[in-house]
């Protein structure tokens, strides 16, 4: 058996191919913190799991006409399953022209979970990082722009 087929051979943990995927070739990822400061983000959002050591910083620009999310990048120090939930919530955000900014506040974990194919139960806390950090993002961008009215 392949060593990217199971995360942990003695309990089983299977991983799909679209995580697989993300992990391997993730999308919308910066490499440093300089990329970071050259994008000029709207707003930026860091969350961190002490329970796996895991960080995350989300990087968003909007479109402020059609209020959605126009481009979201982001850095991790982070696991694969980390790495494959952000990739894929990247994804969601700025598909078919950007996601409504309400909606992107909206997103749960489980959503990212679902269009991964789903992860193991002990990883579930990874899925969380990227969502956090986006509505951390999120509310960054309304203070910047003076609609702090709408931070949840």
């Amino acid at each position: 058996m392949d060593v990217t087929d199971k995360v942990h051979p003695d309990e089983g943990w299977f991983y799909s191919d679209i995580v697989k995927d993300h992990f391997f070739n993730p999308r919308n990822l910066m490499y440093t913190y300089e990329e970071a400061k050259e994008f000029e983000p709207d707003g930026e959002g860091m969350v961190g799991d002490p329970a796996c050591g895991d960080m995350m910083n989300v990087y968003i620009k909007c479109d402020k006409v059609k209020d959605c999310i126009k481009d979201c990048k982001w850095l991790t120090f982070g696991c694969a399953s980390a790495i494959a939930s952000t990739s894929m919530m990247s994804e969601m955000v700025t598909e078919d022209g950007g996601m409504q900014i309400d909606e992107a506040l909206e997103i749960k974990p489980k959503q990212i979970m679902e269009r991964l194919g789903g992860l193991p139960s002990r990883k579930f806390h990874c899925s969380v990082l990227g969502d956090k950090a986006l509505k951390g993002a999120i509310h960054d961008y309304f203070e910047k722009s003076g609609q702090e009215e709408r931070i949840k």
